[in-house]
């Protein structure tokens, strides 16, 4: 097993979908998180924003650690922040999927040759803001040669905020061509390298079966879902820091390695590196918390002799001997 670690590389303004200036101060917490990252040699991917790609302190940051060979750098486009802004800007318009093929491929391109012309590199990885995916942005993708999408949550529905169903899709890493993103297939250019996301019971289908009654509306107004899982009889694991504690992802990652997946992918956002600027650290506790979550993490998978690849790393190991 390898580990994948992505981050939302991205401005300060959690959640607001109508500003027109963006910060980022979040991305001056960056040297500080690299440290920790060599200290367990891990190489992470960078995933940035336009605002991100277009501010000469955060690309100088950026840059130092790109060409000293410690990290990838990939895309993260937020429609919001990105321009052309021909659409509303509103919740629903924050999903990319909502956006017509046009304009998905405008606001794309745009940020692939900014990342291009301040970073000075061809960007090949790509996940899309609140994990709006659909079909146009696999196909949008495709025509700017990338070769890997991590833009899936397994296991989960975002369709209350306007967003993609991916509760049918997997953890498991898959070859996809463009536009059939949740088609499988035997051999292709593109890769889906998924947000790991997982249970910590064997059985995955069944968990997920429950899982997808229990979030109904019955279930939730029977509150169910919170009683299975403290009974540890359904319990889904975010390998995120900032939603779970480092003893659920060890757990979620030994699971999977007994079900011999080849890729974990541990993912979070820049914003999470100081407190005030998300909804999952607010404190300067929480970044206590938040720092020692990655390191007992880390620690475990250097023990157990999981190393860690950048994305494009991954899609190579994928390609080159054929497996998944």
């Amino acid at each position: 097993m390898h580990l994948v670690v992505t981050i939302d590389t991205e401005e300060d303004n959690w959640g607001d979908y109508t500003n027109t200036s963006f910060g980022i101060e979040n991305i001056r917490r960056i040297p500080s998180l690299q440290k920790t990252f060599d200290e367990y040699n891990i190489r992470p991917t960078y995933l940035v924003t336009y605002p991100v790609a277009t501010n000469k302190e955060s690309v100088k940051i950026l840059k130092d650690i790109l060409q000293q060979g410690k990290c990838e750098i990939g895309m993260h486009c937020h429609p919001w922040s990105t321009p052309p802004f021909k659409e509303e800007r509103n919740s629903h318009n924050s999903m990319m999927c909502n956006l017509p093929y046009d304009l998905q491929y405008k606001k794309m391109n745009e940020l692939h040759k900014v990342i291009g012309r301040n970073i000075g590199i061809d960007a090949k990885t790509f996940r899309a803001g609140r994990w709006g995916y659909n079909a146009h942005t696999a196909v949008v993708l495709q025509k700017l040669s990338y070769r890997v999408d991590t833009s899936i949550t397994p296991f989960t529905d975002w369709s209350e905020y306007y967003g993609p169903n991916y509760f049918k899709i997997t953890p498991k890493s898959y070859w996809f061509n463009a536009p059939e993103i949740f088609t499988s297939v035997q051999k292709s250019e593109m890769v889906e390298i998924p947000a790991t996301i997982g249970y910590l019971q064997d059985n995955y289908e069944l968990c997920n079966l429950i899982d997808r009654l229990l979030t109904s509306r019955l279930g939730r107004k029977f509150r169910m879902k919170g009683l299975l899982s403290k009974m540890k009889l359904i319990n889904k694991v975010w390998l995120s820091p900032e939603n779970s504690h480092s003893n659920q992802m060890i757990k979620l990652t030994k699971v999977m390695l007994k079900k011999k997946y080849r890729i974990v992918n541990m993912f979070f956002h820049s914003t999470s590196l100081q407190g005030g600027l998300s909804i999952f650290v607010k404190t300067i506790e929480d970044e206590i918390r938040f720092s020692n979550r990655l390191r007992e993490y880390f620690t475990f998978t250097c023990q157990t002799g999981i190393k860690c690849l950048t994305l494009s790393e991954a899609a190579d190991m994928i390609q080159g001997d054929g497996r998944l």
